[in-house]
């Protein structure tokens, strides 16, 4: 089967979780046996990674803000008269409506993964409402099959698409457990200039949606009313707020003990999963973080919201669950660091959990399983 995955942003700093996801299920599918490209936009030179053998075809950039791919298009229209079926990942973009007019003129099936990108939130949410009025509602209601990512995604796809369920699959993202099995603290240490006290760990990156300002706020009523020697280590490309966050820590006295480390991939990000003492999502929207799905990997137990997608954490004794607000990530701490001997035995259940559920090898079966039904109409 030839199988094309279009993703507009495949630099893993910009890109984030999507980015990953895309490398790793091309990857997981062409194991299979199946022939796998990816059609992305270039953007900052980043588009694609050296670490895997896909086929990655890379347009020009026109408008960095809207990420429009420069003229002309041929390369898009050979692409799509390739591949036998097409995913395309995320929802509000330009490449996809271009994508989804080359698949009309070839009469090519496609499917949808909006990948967390359903909910009208964030910036630009008229130029996102006009978008879906324009094309974005055709281009969903008439995809072969839509995935979602979670079961929270799938109810919001039917709740604003009005999607029937046999059109639906949930495949939640997936991890490659023997990228974050290296291990060597003192390297991790020296590298980015962290002390050797104890720390908690945000991953991602830092804007409003993940989260990060009601993680410092929590964490400065955490060393105001705690002691404890822990600082706080946030790993991730600024989205916007690393200048209003170091403002934050300065006002509230605790630059030192907050480090910011941009962004890191690879066997650093191995690294930092197992230095941790725990992982912090505290993000206010998210379908379904990769991230625990990595921490997990890496036996690190976890913090998060109830907006990550993943309420079941608490329920299988992986980390603990909290409202999206600073008292809530504060309390989440406080209970975190208050009974440390569970902290090991949370990080083995998350690892199991993780192990069980969500390898990429698993989530490709279930895509095939889609393609194949699309391509031979049996939804």
């Amino acid at each position: 089967m030839k199988i094309l995955n279009v993703n507009n942003i495949l630099d893993p700093v910009t890109g984030g979780g999507t980015a990953e996801r895309t490398f790793q299920l091309s990857q997981a599918l062409e194991k299979l046996g199946h022939n796998c490209r990816i059609l992305t936009i270039d953007i900052n030179g980043r588009a694609s990674e050296d670490r895997i053998k896909i086929d990655v075809r890379v347009l020009p950039c026109l408008n960095k803000r809207f990420f429009i791919p420069s003229l002309p298009w041929n390369i898009i229209d050979d692409m799509v008269s390739w591949a036998d079926i097409i995913q395309l990942t995320n929802h509000w973009t330009v490449l996809n409506a271009i994508v989804f007019r080359y698949a009309r003129r070839h009469k090519k099936p496609y499917i949808v993964c909006p990948a967390g990108s359903v909910p009208i939130f964030g910036r630009s949410q008229l130029l996102k409402s006009c978008y879906d009025s324009l094309i974005g509602r055709r281009i969903i209601i008439n995809a072969g099959g839509c995935v979602a990512i979670s079961q929270k995604e799938a109810n919001d796809l039917q709740s604003y698409y009005n999607i029937p369920g046999h059109k639906l699959r949930v495949i939640p993202n997936g991890v490659n457990p023997d990228e974050y099995i290296e291990k060597d603290d003192w390297e991790f240490r020296r590298k980015f200039g962290l002390n050797k006290e104890p720390f908690i760990l945000f991953m991602g990156r830092l804007n409003s949606i993940k989260g990060p300002d009601l993680l410092i706020e929590a964490f400065k009523q955490f060393t105001a009313k705690i002691r404890s020697h822990h600082n706080l280590v946030l790993a991730g490309p600024d989205g916007g707020l690393l200048l209003e966050l170091k403002k934050k820590c300065m006002e509230h006295g605790i630059d030192d003990r907050v480090h910011f480390i941009g962004y890191i991939g690879g066997i650093d990000k191995s690294y930092a999963y197992h230095a941790a003492d725990f992982l912090v999502i505290p993000s206010r929207q998210e379908a379904m973080s990769i991230v625990v799905l990595e921490s997990g990997a890496a036996g690190l137990p976890v913090l998060i919201t109830d907006r990550c997608g993943f309420n079941d954490i608490a329920g299988i004794g992986g980390g603990i669950v909290t409202d999206a607000s600073p008292d809530g990530i504060y309390n989440g701490l406080v209970e975190m660091l208050g009974n440390r001997e569970l902290l090991s035995k949370m990080g083995e259940n998350l690892r199991q959990y993780v192990f069980n559920k969500f390898i990429w090898d698993n989530a490709a079966r279930l895509y095939v399983e889609l393609f194949k039904d699309v391509l031979n109409k049996n939804i």
